[in-house]
């Protein structure tokens, strides 16, 4: 046992186990998700998520550690956001056709997600620095981390609750727009990429090219549109 536990000790320092550990979370996770016929609720990042968190609980390996290691695959969302340029360009045709439409559902779902964020905050209790870190939480990762810094929020928090909505919009995303009637992809795809980011996009190109390609559209102006609102919103109300 001793033995073992030296021998944890000494891997655990090696930045290379916990990128590794991330990458067979993943792999692991999509064959779940697969066995479970792509059910929502088995989301190969949720799944991911949970499996690296056992890991971390069992071995009482910090976060900073495990960030060390894994910082690699965080450093690729930084060129993965600017990779969502090319299905906005691929598509141009299709979004200038629908250009108002869709800056509407923009300009209505980045509010939204931001007042609805501040008001549910604020009636269960949080309040300053804790509060303003849900502001960017519809934001793609990198532009949330840098909003909720330039607004007053804790990036640490706000990382956290990027990926807890964009996990909650993946899951409940098909079956609700599926309630709601809703059946133009590219409708479906804009509203999943605004609401839920890369998580959400994600999901989506499993389910159709079409709403995948849109999810990416409405994730990267999302992106762009909640780092202007962002402090005007603050500003106005703080």
């Amino acid at each position: 046992m001793d033995d073992a536990l030296a021998l944890w000790s000494y891997l655990a320092r090696d930045p290379l186990l916990w990128l590794s550990l991330t990458l067979a979370a993943y792999i692991t996770a999509e064959w779940i998700s697969t066995l479970c016929r792509r059910h929502p609720l088995a989301n190969p990042v949720m799944i991911a998520v949970i499996l690296l968190a056992l890991v971390l609980q069992v071995t009482g390996t910090r976060y900073q550690t495990y960030f060390e290691g894994a910082q690699f695959v965080h450093f690729m969302l930084g060129p993965a956001t600017v990779g969502l340029a090319l299905p906005l360009y691929q598509n141009l045709s299709r979004v200038r056709r629908a250009a108002l439409p869709m800056l509407a559902a923009l300009l209505s779902g980045s509010l939204v997600a931001m007042l609805s964020a501040l008001g549910l905050g604020w009636v269960f209790g949080l309040r300053d620095s804790v509060l303003l870190s849900l502001v960017p939480k519809s934001a793609t990762a990198p532009v949330a981390l840098g909003v909720s810094e330039a607004v007053g929020g804790i990036p640490t928090l706000t990382a956290a609750m990027v990926i807890l909505t964009g996990i909650i919009g993946a899951v409940v995303a098909t079956p609700l727009l599926n309630a709601l009637g809703v059946r133009d992809w590219r409708a479906r795809g804009f509203a999943v990429g605004v609401a839920a980011h890369g998580i959400g996009t994600a999901h989506a190109f499993r389910v159709n090219p079409t709403a995948g390609a849109f999810s990416g559209i409405g994730m990267g102006l999302n992106a762009i549109l909640t780092a202007i609102l962002a402090p005007l919103v603050v500003g106005l109300l703080f």
